[in-house]
């Protein structure tokens, strides 16, 4: 698939840009300089054509640590990308971090297309021409907000693309982190890509918005999701933080997998317990991973105390696998993916009937249901309607003598005969003659 990545100094609308090549809000849009740092990663597709894009942090002269991770993480893009889209201010002059940003591309030797955003009346459009200046063959004038020469950009970037059957990346496994700031969850991205994807900083909240990845693990692909970290409501303060929730939210709206990431070293906290019913709320598979494990001391010891913690503190998860691990060492990094896997073909598990039927068979003659002022549930049928996660709709003569620890105990029974590891199974009780 064609790459595509956007490269500019600040401010100059590259995520607005980015968002419309995509068709939906996946960078944070806002007026202020610097708020996309890693590489964003979307797919776009136009008259039946696909093409992958990158967005990244804007450039800009200076030697601050974050400036040169962005740069760090720009380099990369530009290596990944068949072209580059070189977006500048059509309101403003051309900069010295424009100058900058020219002689990089010129050195990369990539194929350059100098987008220029925000002319959005026809004064700027005739004053595109200032722009060859940069000296690259071809310009566009183009406003992102107002779409304005959308149209002529995708024909642009897709002039040597075979109209194909629009790669479906819905069928994909599709996992993302999630914890609190400051766990590990960029960290642990580079492990497992074995490549600095993603700024890794001791600064909590370095990572903004959700990052996605495609990659392959024996010989089958993946997309991973980094996401911000996640911060108790009270404690976000700015906007940007606000609009990193979201992301974090909706990459769990639309993963199969949550991965949650815990710090050995702090321990677990309530607001852990919180992301992870966020993640059961919507009806995710679910992987506890432990990460830091190498800052442990008396691993052997630590392991036996974790694990009760676990069984204790996760009691309303006690079918999430555990692995414990160090992103920075990559000790036992190779734990991780098979659990992830386990947990995506578990989450979409499909049960025959027959066999279904037979262990509540069984289950009611073992326990019968306790009975109520007289009355005593009767379960004549039960079918699986859905998946992702499983949902199994019982039959039943009164569906309100259906008491929450016998309902408990039928789920221990269909997860003692079937492998639902990783995933939440629903139960919805239906009257007989309810239609």
């Amino acid at each position: 698939m064609k790459t595509v990545c956007l490269i500019g100094k600040p401010n100059t609308g590259k995520s607005s840009l980015f968002n419309r090549l995509i068709g939906e809000n996946r960078s944070i849009i806002m007026d202020m300089p610097g708020i996309t740092r890693d590489r964003i990663y979307g797919i776009a597709e136009y008259q039946n054509k696909n093409f992958s894009v990158i967005d990244t942090g804007g450039l800009e002269q200076g030697n601050d640590n974050f400036r040169e991770d962005i740069f760090m993480q720009a380099t990369f893009a530009i290596d990944e990308a068949d072209l580059v889209l070189f977006v500048v201010d059509g309101k403003t002059e051309l900069s010295q971090s424009d100058f900058m940003i020219r002689d990089m591309l010129l050195k990369a030797k990539k194929e350059v297309l100098v987008v220029v955003n925000k002319m959005d009346n026809q004064k700027r459009l005739e004053d595109i021409y200032r722009f060859y200046e940069l000296g690259f063959e071809h310009i566009l004038g183009v406003s992102a907000s107002h779409k304005i020469g959308i149209r002529e950009l995708f024909e642009y970037i897709t002039k040597d693309i075979s109209e194909n059957s629009a790669n479906s990346f819905s069928s994909l496994c599709r996992f993302c982190l999630i914890g609190r700031p400051n766990v590990g969850k960029s960290s642990l991205v580079n492990a497992i890509l074995n490549e600095e994807r993603a700024i890794v900083s001791e600064i909590a909240g370095t990572t903004r918005d959700a990052t996605d990845t495609k990659f392959t693990y024996h010989g089958e692909d993946f997309i991973m999701v980094d996401t911000a970290g996640m911060r108790k409501r009270g404690r976000i303060y700015e906007n940007v933080e606000k609009y990193s929730l979201l992301r974090s939210l909706k990459a769990i709206e639309d993963s199969d997998v949550c991965v949650l990431v815990l710090d050995a070293k702090e321990g677990i906290t309530l607001h852990d317990k919180h992301i992870a019913g966020l993640a059961i709320q919507a009806g995710k598979a679910l992987v506890l991973c432990v990460n830091k494990w190498d800052a442990v001391e008396n691993s052997q010891e630590e392991f036996k105390k974790w694990q009760e913690l676990l069984k204790h503190e996760f009691q309303f998860a006690t079918y999430a696998p555990v692995v414990f691990l160090s992103a920075l060492t990559k000790k036992r990094i190779h734990l991780l993916m098979p659990e992830i896997i386990k947990a995506y073909e578990n989450h979409g598990r499909e049960v025959k009937t027959s066999l279904l039927n037979n262990v509540i068979k069984d289950a009611l003659e073992l326990h019968q249901p306790p009975s109520y002022k007289g009355k005593r549930l009767k379960i004549y049928f039960v079918n699986q309607e859905g998946m992702r996660p499983p949902k199994f709709v019982f039959y039943v003569n009164d569906k309100g003598l259906v008491h929450f620890s016998y309902e408990r105990y039928l789920e221990n029974k269909i997860r003692d005969n079937f492998d639902f590891t990783g995933t939440p199974i629903l139960f919805k009780f239906k009257n007989r003659n309810e239609d």
